[in-house]
């Protein structure tokens, strides 16, 4: 997907960015966000068009995108500055820490994933009158989700030719996802 919607975009770099603390999962029990970081290194190492940030492990607290997006613009001010979302996660946006400000700071772009397809949801209007829109792109899917990845691995199921060898290295080496985790 990331491949697809980098081409399609034309864009000159797609950062994945690893979160330290994400808002909706505080309280599970996440692998540690260094193996995280590493596995995201691993999985995108020989694409040069791809990349890996770890400006939210560098901030303390939950891990919000418009905290992020205003770290990028301030970096880089004459950017344009590209945020993929998963359709399915469109639902919930208007939850999300400040989503107008989401939608002023990048140019949103939605992605189908597993039975949900971006066609399907309207632009958003926001409190205060402001109506935040997303741009459709038609990307590539494997229906893999990190769920399903950790659940196999928890009932000891195999993950081979699901993830690179080098992030599978990375989960069996450190038992990962093997307690809940």
């Amino acid at each position: 997907m990331a491949q697809d919607a980098a081409e399609r975009l034309s864009l000159d770099r797609l950062l994945f960015v690893v979160a330290a603390l994400p808002p909706h999962k505080l309280g599970e029990d996440l692998a540690p966000s260094e193996l995280r970081l590493q596995m995201v290194r691993e999985a995108v190492a020989r694409n040069s068009l791809l990349g890996v940030s770890d400006v939210e492990l560098t901030r303390e607290g939950p891990s919000y995108s418009v905290d992020t997006l205003r770290h990028y613009r301030s970096e880089l001010p004459e950017a344009e500055l590209i945020f993929l979302i998963g359709a399915d996660q469109l639902a919930e946006f208007h939850e999300w820490q400040e989503p107008e400000a989401v939608g002023q700071l990048a140019t949103l772009v939605a992605v189908a994933r597993k039975g949900v397809y971006p066609q399907e949801v309207p632009p958003l209007d926001m409190p205060h009158g402001i109506r935040v829109e997303f741009k459709q792109i038609e990307v590539t899917r494997v229906d893999i989700s990190s769920t399903e990845i950790r659940e196999r691995v928890r009932s000891g199921r195999s993950i081979q030719y699901m993830v690179p060898r080098e992030v599978r290295t990375i989960i069996e080496s450190n038992r990962l996802y093997q307690d809940g985790s």
